[in-house]
């Protein structure tokens, strides 16, 4: 006698299942499409809204250059100037290094009476040489509102340009630290990509950052540039001693895609600017303050 066979025959798919498929794909594919639509166009409203927002920023205030001709030529970490104090760095600094001419260039100043009408949230006005950053910055008590609300905090995926909630942005803290969104279209911090392209780097006068708040004007050094994946590492704020401090400044120098001729010291206050670089990774730029003029 033969032995039967065992085990199923494959069931083959009917035209009925065939159709059947074929419409959910089609359900699946038209859905796929609604969702991306309506994804870029609410992409699209925000960063309209953004340009309107920031183009009438730009009409009511005025960002005037501080010129610092009371530096000594014979004493550059001099200026006679009691408004404005040179920082010294700690260990000698060649005569090729751009330092010399970075503590020459002007400082920014902000009148901030317009922007606190708009917004009283207003901590002070950031630019970023090689870059589109040039915007004021805002402070709230969280590190999450200004993710998802624009200048005149009305809702939008774009955000703003935000101080860490838990800086004092009077009195300056050892690392202060700001966050705003990398958008495609360049806003925010989005240009900010622009520091790992080589053109950036060997242009020296871009490795500088100036702030503007109601307490002083800053000028910034860059010392770093990196992305990495996410981390909150760098975002220490207060650190017990000097040494501390200086461990985790070489940290971050030793972070660098590029190696910047910047000395970083254990009594130095640095600026941290944050944003996303993909989806699992951080792109950061730290700079140490090398002139300050008190208001």
């Amino acid at each position: 006698m033969e032995k039967k066979k065992k085990g199923r025959k494959k069931k083959l798919l009917t035209k009925k299942d065939i159709r059947m498929l074929s419409f959910l794909f089609l359900i699946i594919g038209i859905g796929l499409c609604i969702y991306s639509s309506i994804h870029l166009y609410m992409w699209y409203k925000d960063s309209k809204q953004i340009k309107e927002i920031n183009e009438e920023i730009q009409e009511q205030v005025t960002i005037h250059e501080v010129e610092d001709d009371a530096i000594d030529e014979t004493q550059p970490q001099e200026s006679s100037d009691n408004n404005i104090e040179i920082v010294k760095p700690k260990q000698e600094v060649s005569k090729n290094n751009p330092y010399w001419n970075y503590i020459r260039m002007n400082l920014i100043d902000v009148d901030f009476s317009k922007l606190k009408k708009t917004n009283s949230d207003v901590k002070g006005w950031i630019q970023v040489n090689g870059t589109n950053i040039n915007y004021p910055f805002v402070q709230t008590d969280d590190n999450s509102y200004y993710l998802t609300h624009s200048f005149d905090k009305s809702r939008n995926g774009a955000g703003w340009v935000f101080l860490d909630y838990r800086n004092d942005i009077s009195t300056l803290d050892q690392n202060t630290i700001l966050y705003a969104h990398a958008r495609l279209d360049k806003t925010m911090f989005g240009s900010l990509k622009n520091i790992l392209k080589n053109d950036w780097y060997y242009d020296t006068d871009n490795h500088i950052i100036k702030l503007s708040t109601e307490y002083q004007n800053t000028l910034w050094q860059v010392f770093s540039i990196y992305h990495i994946p996410t981390t909150n590492d760098y975002l220490q704020i207060h650190f017990s001693s000097e040494k501390e401090f200086e461990n985790f400044a070489k940290k971050l120098q030793k972070r660098s895609k590029y190696k910047f001729d910047t000395t970083v010291s254990g009594s130095d206050k640095i600026l941290t600017l944050s944003t996303c670089y993909s989806n699992n990774e951080k792109l950061v730029m730290h700079a140490k303050l090398i002139k300050i003029q008190n208001k």
